[in-house]
């Protein structure tokens, strides 16, 4: 035995345990499948019994969002999300009376309403939230209520340089593509949109056979079921569903787009490529690039995988950004050429599956619905599975696609002297 080759073999053995025990680490996902039932209207239904939890949590999700929005009448869907509660006192209830909460979210591809009270409130939380889906109070007073609330939200908003300088790179990657418009609507087009265009829309989306509702917490399954059929029995079925027939964007400018800041004190950098679509075969090699990424860079990255296309991207606050050609050219060096190393990988990888065992079973058995995926049990099996040669094919993927760069340059104040 030659002993001066030793501590080099120990060295290389104790890498290959440490790196074998990382993997191993997280590697087990697991989600409790929930009893199913599908009603006559063709409403979905999900049910988990925690006989453990202190409150009963339910979801409704309407697979379509911002993405049908009319043309320059951005904000439609939104809109119906917010006439669904047009008041803040339901919240209340839900808070003071229910012991629970209440809120309304929607994005391009749904419009999703969380609800939460005590056990013995349940009964009460699934008729209110089936009462505003089933027959929803879209008239002319309504209407503008709650158009007055978004465009000062949207008002608000498009003060933060931080959300303009986002807008601007996703209107240069998508341009009139769904994507490429504001989810919230702007000013001007939510001013267009009517008590008529909330109505269409309720007709077309808000449907029973468009529709799953998931419920979970310490409710018996057979109670839960026969609330849902009462309260939802009588939702109205579509008359045809919508396809999502869009014309696939245009090639992206890649000149950079410079602007002028908001912010006399901070200037905005973002570089945008195409994502993936969340049903793609590299969406979860996706999820570990992004974890690098976030390790990587000390500025902002965030991919968001949508029903079409997403987007991944990279972007920078600074006071001063002086070179932004040299600026994008270190980052992308920094983040695309630098080989991945395996312990990079694994800690990106187990934060991937750490993430999934904390998220809501129920979300993710809702978007097995919303992007018409396989099943939950092929999601995660692909999630486990993902290598590190997955995320090196992915990096040369995005090398292939256009990149969008927007600079938004801060106002520096102008330097006055006054005479003695």
């Amino acid at each position: 035995m030659n002993i001066k080759h030793l501590p080099s073999k120990f060295t290389t053995l104790f890498a290959f345990l440490f790196l074998t025990a990382l993997l191993s680490f997280g590697q087990t996902v697991k989600v409790q499948s929930p009893r199913q039932e599908k009603l006559l209207n063709g409403l979905k239904t999900l049910v988990w019994s925690e006989p453990s939890a202190d409150k009963v949590a339910v979801k409704i999700r309407i697979h379509n969002g911002s993405a049908f929005d009319p043309q320059n009448k951005e904000g439609v869907m939104a809109l119906l999300a917010e006439v669904l509660f047009p008041n803040e006192t339901v919240k209340e209830f839900f808070r003071e009376d229910l012991g629970g909460s209440l809120e309304i979210s929607s994005n391009y591809d749904y419009v999703q309403i969380n609800a939460t009270a005590k056990t013995d409130q349940f009964l009460t939380m699934l008729e209110t939230v089936a009462n505003a889906v089933t027959n929803p109070q879209i008239d002319k007073e309504t209407t503008q209520k709650v158009r007055a609330a978004q465009i000062e939200k949207v008002k608000e908003l498009e003060k933060n340089p931080a959300y303009i300088a986002d807008r601007a790179a996703a209107k240069r990657l998508f341009g009139d593509f769904p994507y490429g418009r504001a989810q919230m609507g702007i000013a001007e087009s939510l001013a267009k949109i009517d008590f008529a265009d909330l109505l269409f829309a309720k007709e077309r989306f808000l449907t029973s056979d468009n529709a799953t509702v998931a419920i979970s917490g310490n409710v018996k399954p057979e109670l839960a079921l026969r609330a849902i059929r009462r309260y939802f029995g009588s939702w109205i079925k579509a008359d045809k569903k919508v396809p999502a027939t869009f014309r696939q964007p245009d090639s992206p400018d890649t000149t950079v787009l410079t602007s002028k800041s908001l912010d006399e004190n901070r200037s905005e950098l973002r570089i945008a490529f195409r994502g993936l679509a969340r049903n793609d075969k590299d969406f979860w090699a996706s999820n570990v690039l992004t974890n690098i990424l976030k390790k990587r860079h000390n500025g902002e990255v965030r991919q968001e995988a949508r029903l079409l296309h997403g987007i991944l991207l990279l972007g920078v606050s600074a006071q001063d950004i002086v070179e932004p050609s040299q600026a994008t050219k270190v980052m992308i060096d920094s983040y695309f050429n630098q080989p991945i190393k395996e312990v990079e990988f694994v800690a990106a990888k187990n934060e991937l599956l750490a993430e999934i065992n904390k998220k809501d079973v129920a979300e993710i058995w809702l978007d097995v619905a919303t992007y018409k995926l396989d099943s939950v049990k092929a999601e995660l099996q692909a999630a486990q599975s993902t290598t590190v040669a997955d995320v090196n094919r992915l990096i040369e993927r995005f090398k292939k696609e256009p990149m969008v760069t927007v600079l938004m340059l801060r106002n520096k104040p102008t330097m006055t002297s006054s005479n003695n």
